[in-house]
């Protein structure tokens, strides 16, 4: 029997769609920064290793951030369907560009591949919502989702940083833009099945909506193209410039977003202070993943430099550790669900975040053993290993507790804005992680680790201190609440 036999068509394209996205999202997230810094004469980009994980950063943030337009013009403009499409398209736009010579061509790569994905992501899990009214349904789905995620996750690294770092970097880009293509094409002969859902934008905007977005839309694309200009005409121009403007976009907008919500005239005194116990979340889990982004840049270049890979005479590429979390995530995550439903409310949502922060100033600690141990010598591949497992954990245990609280912080009425919210905050997270990285390179790296992990330590123990009010708030669910839907992850 055929493994879709029990699903309709249009679920297979959507789930295939899915998967090659992914797949080249991970594939290309593996080998960026070893890209980065590989000098020029031999086909890199040839930057500085902070620079080339600030790059890394601020791409990751950018993606986050342009899925609030993404999922804007999905809803209100395009219609998933053609979201989606026009997604993918520029999703394979971008990993073609990557996969040419000049360095210029990598940077334009990366932005398409950013609006691409912004695009394309909110799209596709609005558009199987549209298909799955029953919430048992939909969650089961959505399940499945996840689990391609995570599969695609643990095969791209493979395929790519083996290319990337034994054929050429260029070969590990195109292998991700022809896994992309493909789920293009299916997916554009796949919408035959979909019987109209997602042809149309679920709420249309109104013309004087649309010409509001479009005039604040060109007022910010002038004021970049003005300072560009400038900076171009001053001699001045460098890729750090582009870095920091995208940094800065990052860190302002996710409060000015929450800023907003709060003084919404539909919430009451109630959502007002559940939203206030929400916005320590939030910033919790930007310092979550302020850490667990430096995964793919940071870590990434310390296994390529600094740890022994050898096995049984082969050099393991670097890029191949990049499969090690999502791996961890699906062997763990049973026992996770376990342990959650034997603990019940004994365990809540403040005990989750505190176990989630502890595991990622964990993993900065035993990088500190790591440094320490890779002076003067290559370290044993165990360290990445075990730093990788406590990351894996942490992200188990405040990933989806955390979508959960802040979807629950508001009205139904505000959810799509709530996890709006919650992914600028990931993206605030990334960004930061793209400022504090740049220490790397002013401080010994052992004390690099040491700081940013005694950070992510102190903040857990303030979090279980003082963080009484999150407890209260949270526990017990609203009373208006909707039922729950996961949601999928992106990261």
């Amino acid at each position: 029997m055929s493994p879709w036999s029990r699903y309709p068509r249009w679920f297979a394209t959507l789930f295939l769609t899915d998967m090659w996205e992914r797949f080249s999202f991970y594939g290309m997230q593996a080998i960026l920064v070893l890209y980065a810094v590989t000098p020029e004469s031999r086909g890199g980009l040839g930057l500085p290793a902070p620079t080339a994980a600030a790059l890394f950063g601020a791409y990751m943030a950018t993606v986050f951030l342009l899925a609030q337009p993404g999922g804007w013009l999905g809803d209100r403009v395009l219609g998933e369907r053609r979201a989606v499409m026009y997604g993918g398209c520029l999703i394979t736009a971008g990993h073609v560009c990557m996969a040419l010579p000049p360095a210029g061509a990598a940077y334009a790569g990366l932005a398409l591949i950013a609006l691409g994905t912004g695009l394309l992501k909110p799209s596709l899990s609005a558009l199987l919502s549209r298909f799955y009214t029953e919430p048992a349904r939909r969650e089961a789905a959505f399940s499945v989702f996840y689990m391609s995620i995570q599969v695609s996750a643990v095969l791209a690294p493979l395929v790519t940083g083996f290319l990337g770092e034994y054929v050429s970097w260029h070969a590990g880009f195109a292998a991700a833009a022809v896994g992309m293509a493909f789920g293009v094409v299916q997916f554009a002969a796949g919408t035959r099945h979909f019987e109209g859902h997602g042809d149309r934008p679920a709420r249309p905007a109104s013309g004087a909506e649309l010409s509001r977005v479009a005039r604040r839309a060109g007022a910010a694309a002038a004021v970049a193209a003005v300072l560009l200009a400038a900076d171009v005409v001053a001699g001045t121009f460098s890729i750090e410039h582009v870095l920091m403007a995208l940094g800065l976009v990052s860190l302002v907008a996710p409060p000015l977003f929450l800023r907003a919500l709060r003084r919404h005239p539909a919430l009451g005194p109630a959502d007002r202070r559940r939203l206030g116990a929400a916005t320590w979340l939030l910033l919790c889990s930007a310092l979550f993943w302020m850490v667990v982004s430096q995964a793919g840049s940071l870590l990434n270049l310390f296994a390529h430099e600094r740890i022994d890979r050898t096995f049984l005479g082969f050099t393991v590429p670097a890029g191949w550790l990049q499969s090690t979390t999502p791996l961890i995530i699906l062997v763990v995550a049973p026992a996770f669900a376990w342990l959650w439903l034997r603990l019940g409310d004994r365990f809540g949502v403040r005990r989750k975040f505190v176990l989630g922060l502890l595991m990622a100033g964990a993993s900065f600690m035993v990088m500190f053993g790591a440094g320490t141990a890779a002076d003067g010598e290559r370290a044993s591949i165990l360290w990445l290993l075990a730093v990788y497992f406590l990351q894996a954990c942490g992200e188990i245990a405040l990933g989806p507790v955390g979508i959960s609280a802040v979807a629950d912080a508001a009205p139904p009425a505000f959810r799509v804005r709530m996890m709006g919210l919650y992914w600028l905050f990931v993206a605030f997270g990334a960004s930061l992680g793209s400022i504090v990285v740049r220490l790397s390179a002013a401080l010994p790296q052992p004390v690099y680790y040491l700081l940013v992990g005694g950070a992510l330590l102190a903040a857990a123990g303030a979090l279980a201190a003082f963080g009484g009010r999150v407890t209260r708030e949270f526990a017990a669910p609203r009373k208006d609440a909707p039922e729950p839907t996961p949601v999928v992850l992106t990261s």
